[in-house]
């Protein structure tokens, strides 16, 4: 793909791209949230830029599949359009063969159906069969299983209708979808969003194997680590390809920057000190010859491009002014279940303070996000007792947070309707301290990225200083820089941290503690991320 160009609204997004896809590499697409990594994988699903063959089949995962009554086992199966068509003709002619069998002699002088005799009824069928067994159709349902096991669906959920899956599952359906149908490209944006840490691993190992082409964008670092072997880096409104994995690339690029500044700097001082030649005799008739040829050579120098960094991201979380007495929270064999349902969770006894630093892990569907709702109050336990300090202020970030801001309004107009009366400029400088600077703040909350949005949503959620912060996958939109950012608010933030991720990258930076969740039970994990890793890969 040359020299194409990618603009959105009149935005400018990429310029005079180029890049080149070989077969059977993959590719980790990485830049800034709003550089246009996402535009850019819907225009080549769409075909929409030159060089892409006609007849390469791409897949792009980025919709959640449509719930209806289909069970989420044939919904994968059911994308093999070609093997379906095959089956459905198989049923009809076999049951045109029993017919024509039960009617005897007589359906068949009738030539039966239009004339479809018993000979090419029988010719037709040995066709399909043949065909079938050409694309391996009959391995199709353990593979689609196999595929949806990984995903973490149970035998049981496999057979339930899609309608019946909220819209992190169905967005795991259509993952499963892309990896059974194998296309010639396969596009993956933020694959790992929506999937617990057994199938994040799980998704690793398959894609290491993959053996065609795959796009992936993905703020998980590890995750980028184990299944790329080159780096598509979008900056500037231009495109560079590196080999190697994320660690590589990012040592790679670190080496270049200092480089062409080197060149930078010495271009600079080469042309500095040509001009001042010039200004000096450039009167002087005696040196006109001299000065002429400087002139030249001045021109053939050229000029070196100044590096041009992305601007450094900040995440600076507000310290509180007070600090509240232990105990700030404590659970006292609290039990929850939600009403009509089974107990979820029995006898909880923990405590967090403002120096806890916990990350809780488990599978999806299990509860963590339950027990963040039981720590801030918005559920209550069915039995025990849940305390909070009357005096600590706690502040929740979730993706229901994110998907909750106001699209039609900008971020600043949305932050002087949450805090009304509170000056322009502190809510400005406030945006600030989360990246959200200058013309970004005044941009509608529709033109922004997801990574953009989180970080308005995270501007909303601590203006009032928290004591404690209670975070749900926070790094899911994130792009990489921004997680690196995130890492370094947390550390410098004066209060306590608890968190649900499965970003390795983030607990390892920002958490001491682990707390496994699993059979209605919390549990301090005594170990590392590494640790926890090695025992689901068992």
């Amino acid at each position: 793909m040359e020299n194409f160009n990618i603009s959105v609204g009149g935005r400018e997004l990429i310029v005079d791209g180029s890049v080149t896809l070989s077969f059977g590499r993959h590719y980790g697409l990485i830049g800034r949230n709003g550089t246009g990594k996402t535009t850019l994988l819907r225009h080549m699903a769409m075909h929409a830029i030159d060089g892409i063959p006609r007849n390469c089949q791409i897949l792009h995962v980025e919709q959640e599949v449509v719930g209806d009554n289909t069970s989420v086992l044939q919904c994968i199966l059911n994308t093999d359009m070609e093997r379906t068509q095959l089956l459905e003709e198989e049923a009809r002619l076999l049951e045109l063969q029993r017919v024509t069998d039960l009617e005897g002699e007589a359906a068949k002088s009738d030539k039966l159906n239009g004339g479809i005799d018993k000979n090419s009824q029988a010719k037709r069928l040995e066709e399909i069969y043949k065909r079938l067994d050409f694309i391996d159709a009959y391995s199709a349902e353990s593979r689609a299983a196999t595929i949806l096991s990984g995903l973490s669906f149970s035998p049981e959920m496999q057979k339930r209708a899609t309608k019946t899956f909220s819209g992190g599952w169905r967005m795991r359906i259509a993952l499963a979808r892309a990896l059974f149908i194998e296309p010639d490209l396969l596009l993956l944006d933020e694959p790992t969003n929506h999937l617990d840490l057994h199938a994040v691993l799980w998704l690793e190992s398959y894609l290491v194997k993959w053996p065609k082409t795959f796009i992936v964008v993905s703020h998980a670092r590890e995750f980028l680590n184990s299944v790329v072997t080159d780096i598509i880096h979008l900056q500037n409104q231009k495109l560079s390809t590196f080999k190697g994995d994320y660690d590589t690339f990012e040592r790679t690029r670190e080496e270049q920057v200092k480089n062409q500044q080197k060149a930078f700097e010495a271009n600079e001082r080469t042309r500095a000190h040509m001009q001042t030649f010039i200004d000096k005799f450039r009167y002087n008739a005696k040196r006109a010859s001299l000065v002429q040829s400087r002139i030249k050579a001045l021109e053939r120098i050229g000029r070196v491009d100044e590096v041009i960094n992305d601007p450094d991201y900040k995440f600076e979380f507000p310290s509180p002014d007070d600090r509240p007495g232990a105990p700030i929270i404590s659970f006292s064999d609290a039990s929850f279940g939600y009403p009509g349902g089974p107990i979820l969770f029995k006898n909880l006894n923990f405590g967090i303070d403002l120096d806890s630093r916990v990350a809780m892990v488990g599978p999806n569907g299990i509860g963590k996000s339950t027990i963040l709702k039981l720590i801030s109050g918005d559920l209550q336990p069915t039995s025990g007792t849940v305390f909070r300090s009357a005096k600590v202020r706690i502040a929740v970030f979730s993706q229901h947070h994110v998907d909750g801001l106001d699209l039609s309004s900008n971020p600043l107009l949305y932050m002087m309707r949450c805090f009304p009366g509170v000056p322009e400029q502190k809510l400005r400088g406030h945006l600030g301290s989360f990246g959200i600077t200058g013309n970004l703040a005044l941009q509608p909350m529709y033109t922004l990225s997801g990574g953009q949005k989180s970080r308005v949503a995270f501007a909303k959620i601590t203006f009032k200083k928290p004591h404690i912060l209670l975070l749900d996958e926070p790094s899911n939109h994130l792009d990489l820089d921004a997680v690196e950012a995130l890492i370094q608010g947390l550390v410098l933030f004066q209060g306590g941290v608890l968190m649900v991720s499965h970003d390795e990258h983030l607990i390892s930076g920002s958490v001491d503690q682990l707390w496994a969740v699993s059979e209605g039970r919390v549990t301090p994990f005594d170990g590392t991320f590494q640790d926890y890793k090695k025992i689901l890969q068992s």
